[in-house]
């Protein structure tokens, strides 16, 4: 739509042979191209536009856009030629807003050229002025840029210090583009320290914030510079997954070459022949005004639409990354309700087969007088007590990679040897029993926590079992069977501090404990099973273990 206007501005200003219309005609006409990605005809437009200024101004103008383009396409030197050209113009004006950002897209060509004392000089220069106008995101770009330019230079400390205020900046202004380049900055700098998982978060918040509004130059940094960690780290398999990434957005991106060749387009066109002043002006200005009006009404209304689409855009993006924040989440708390085997086959097929497990060994721990204690606390305190507790059996149950299957009032499940088969199932869960009663002794003997006086007693049975899903909203993972049952019998029939296994515990771990035989129980069926207390490792198997 603005190459549109642009064209038919150009031809109101050949009917009218209006140099001032040719020169907004041919400025509009490159931004156009350029916006676009079409930086060889846009180049031709600036030119053009520049062959009818008829100010210095207006000649300043170009040569800050034509410095602009070439360091588009990386042509750094010929960008900094035209970006001081127009420096030189801009100084002889009050435009202070003007000069600063040109002095800062020139600092920002020398840093890329790798000229870094010049950088510095030139984006001090442009600090310093936008310091005095209160330009506060001209003081985020030079802050996070001087940090590029210290951090290419080793200063760390400094650059880290710099690029932080910089991104805070800009996040309050929710300009986020610059963020992603600043943030890779970021990446660099730990790299270098060889702080490579710092770097690679660095990275990957630069890659998703890309990604989220659709920058695609940014993104395809953010991905290299992770293929380029990834390689250093040698995970070749992550390393070749972002490369992969980067080479389809480079790909996506403007073909930098046929750009590049305009670098030699009109070297010797002098744009200095045209500082002339012009001032022959078209004899017919009788429906100037109008026409002006006219252009500027159009302007607006397409101004008008462009940020309707713009907020349209922005908010379609904004709720995407939200959706896929929240279906992220809903991922991690499934994982937390569910094993992951079993949640990997519940988003697949919206259901889970019940699954039998010939060996598994399921441990019940229970708090002894808990009625009594919890009837003298506020319930409050009595939740974010039994979370203490509970919390520290989750860490134990995660060491030994057993199963946490659920929690009834101050009773604690766990099964070992599922959802994944072993064959040290009942070795692993006596483990983590001997950490869960040696935890809640040294608590309560060392008053490590207020209201922390519980004792505990645990119970354990080993046997087949079945596992599934209960539930089609609230979603539970369950076992079933004798194994269970019995498990909670010996549970019931422990003592404070105790370990009571059933005799088929006993069976799969007597080699390489010692146990206290405590007599028979009577079981469902009117089955009869041998109790034991496990009192501790063998000394021979402890000395293995450690």
């Amino acid at each position: 739509m603005k190459l549109k206007f642009s064209e038919e501005l150009l031809e109101i200003a050949k009917k009218r042979n209006s140099q001032s219309y040719f020169y907004t005609g041919y400025l509009q006409k490159g931004n156009a191209l350029a916006s676009r990605g079409d930086f060889t005809e846009a180049l031709e437009s600036y030119f053009q536009a520049a062959s009818v200024a008829k100010n210095e101004k207006e000649l300043g103008l170009i040569k800050v856009t034509l410095g602009d383009v070439y360091s588009l396409t990386k042509n750094h030197q010929r960008s900094l030629n035209y970006y001081n050209e127009a420096i030189e113009i801009f100084r002889k004006t009050k435009d202070s807003l003007t000069l600063g950002s040109v002095i800062f897209n020139a600092g920002d060509g020398y840093l890329k050229n790798n000229q870094m004392d010049m950088a510095i000089s030139y984006l001090e220069e442009s600090e310093q002025i936008f310091k005095n106008i209160n330009f506060d995101l001209g003081l985020a770009y030079c802050s996070g840029t001087l940090g590029l330019a210290y951090a290419k230079l080793g200063r760390n400390e400094e650059a880290e210090k710099n690029i932080q205020q910089a991104i805070q900046a800009l996040e309050k202004a929710e300009d986020y583009s610059p963020i992603c380049e600043f943030l890779n900055g970021m990446a660099d700098i730990y790299t270098e320290k060889n702080e490579d998982s710092t770097a690679i978060e660095f990275a990957s918040i630069s890659r998703d914030l890309a990604r989220t509004y659709g920058f695609k130059n940014e993104t395809r940094e953010a991905n290299l510079r992770l293929a380029q960690i990834y390689e250093k780290t040698g995970n070749i398999p992550e390393a070749y997954k972002f490369y992969k990434e980067y080479i389809i957005y480079r790909d996506s991106v403007l073909n930098v070459s046929t750009a590049q060749n305009m670098a030699g387009l009109r070297a010797d066109y002098e744009v200095a022949q045209k500082q002339i002043e012009v001032d022959l002006l078209s004899a017919q200005r009788e429906n100037q005004q109008l026409v002006v009006i006219s252009i500027a009404v159009a302007s607006f209304l397409v101004c008008l639409l462009a940020f309707g689409l713009y907020r349209r855009n922005r908010f379609i993006k904004r709720t995407s990354a939200i959706i896929e924040k929240e279906k992220n989440r809903s991922e991690l708390l499934l994982l937390n309700i569910l094993p992951e085997e079993t949640a990997r086959e519940l988003k697949k097929n919206g259901k889970v087969r019940a699954k039998k497990f010939e060996s598994v060994t399921v441990l019940f721990a229970d708090f002894k007088r808990f009625t009594l204690i919890a009837e003298n606390l506020p319930p409050e305190r009595l939740i974010k007590t039994i979370d203490y507790y509970f919390s520290q059996f989750d860490k134990i149950m995660e060491k030994y990679d057993i199963e946490k299957i659920k929690t009834i009032g101050d009773s604690y499940m766990a099964a070992s040897g599922l959802p994944f088969p072993n064959q040290d199932h009942a070795y692993k869960i006596l483990m983590a029993a001997f950490e869960m009663t040696q935890f809640v002794k040294e608590t309560k003997e060392n008053s490590l926590y207020d209201d922390a006086n519980f004792d505990v007693r645990v119970g354990l049975n080993s046997g087949p079992v079945v596992a599934g899903v209960v539930g089609t909203k609230k979603f539970a993972y369950d076992i079933w069977g004798d194994t269970v049952n019995i498990a909670a019998r010996m549970e019931s029939h422990s003592d404070i501090g105790k370990i009571n296994i059933s005799e088929n515990t006993y069976d799969l771990i007597k080699d390489k404990f010692d146990c206290e035989y405590r007599g028979e129980v009577e079981v469902k069926n009117g089955r009869i099973l041998k109790m034991y207390y496990v009192k501790d490792i063998k000394e021979e198997e402890n000395k293995i273990a450690g």
